[in-house]
């Protein structure tokens, strides 16, 4: 039987069942990302300093906007963050600040006029520098309804207040955020693939932890698939993968009692932790992994 809101609130025992307010959260990826996990970032950080020993390096397969990620570098919770990102346009932003002219990028930003010819022009430009693609990339995530980058997204009609096509559109807040990424680089490594190709080259290390956030497409849900350019994943495989590794793992899902199963079944505990969805309404966020006893609610 699928676990519904009431039943949760019944089963609610935590102390920790306040639902995170965004606006506390240190704001650090250049992305506004359908299905981003800023508001996670204080379990996060519960779950990793929980840990007997602080990781070596923090593997995260599904980077998108990268904030997990982020965080463990900017707070030093992990020496080494290692992101991967299958997204080809993602990945051009990763790319370019981690082993490009962060600067030239930020630059770019600032330099932009904002306007729906402007911003279409540009988009439909065939770019060809790294830096170029970035910036596309980038400006594609700022004016897309939702920040959505997955084919057929159209640009932003209203926007917040009336402000259109500008109202995600922050050129100073957006270069800031580049500049602090590139100045901290050394602590980042990226790689354009998938999770499969990153999560057996740390298998075997001990002092590897594991931040998993995959496209919500288990159980039937659909929403990765409309959201995502890349959201079709073998779940079942994914869990495998996992339990063959000797470091800590954390996962996030959707509340499913499939990803419930695949959770028991691999040997994770899984656990509860209530959000908000972009509706404002109060839902609940699965979580699987081990060392799960500093944050969440005990399924």
């Amino acid at each position: 039987m699928q676990l519904d809101l009431p039943t949760l609130e019944r089963q609610s025992k935590s102390k920790k069942s306040n639902i995170v307010n965004v606006a506390s959260v240190p704001q650090r990826s250049p992305f506004r990302y359908p299905g981003g996990k800023t508001w996670f970032v204080p379990c996060f950080r519960d779950w990793i300093k929980g840990l007997n020993k602080k990781p070596d390096v923090l593997i995260e397969p599904f980077a998108g906007g990268g904030i997990i990620g982020l965080t463990a570098a900017f707070e030093n919770l992990t020496s080494k963050v290692v992101l991967a990102e299958i997204d080809e346009n993602v990945s051009y932003v990763w790319e370019a600040i981690i082993y490009d002219d962060f600067e030239k990028l930020a630059k770019n930003i600032l330099d932009f006029d904002l306007t729906p010819d402007n911003a279409r022009k540009t988009l439909e430009v065939n770019a060809r520098s790294t830096i170029s693609k970035a910036f596309q990339t980038i400006l594609r995530n700022r004016v897309s309804h939702g920040g959505i980058m997955a084919p057929g997204a159209g640009l932003i009609k209203n926007g917040e207040s009336g402000k259109g096509i500008s109202s995600r559109w922050y050129p100073s807040t957006l270069a800031k955020r580049i500049r602090a990424i590139g100045l901290i680089r050394e602590k980042l490594e990226f790689i354009h693939g998938s999770a499969f190709d990153l999560i057996p080259k740390y298998s075997g290390k001990k002092g590897a932890a594991y931040f998993i956030d995959p496209p919500y497409t288990a159980g039937g849900k659909r929403a990765g698939r409309r959201l995502y350019s890349h959201h079709s994943l073998d779940h079942e495989k994914l869990f495998s993968e996992l339990s063959k590794v000797s470091g800590s793992v954390l996962m996030t899902y959707d509340v499913s009692d499939e990803i419930s199963i695949l959770a028991k079944t691999h040997g994770f505990d899984t656990s509860f932790i209530p959000m908000k969805n972009t509706h404002h309404a109060k839902m609940y966020e699965l979580i699987i992994g081990n060392h799960l006893a500093s944050i969440g609610q005990n399924d």
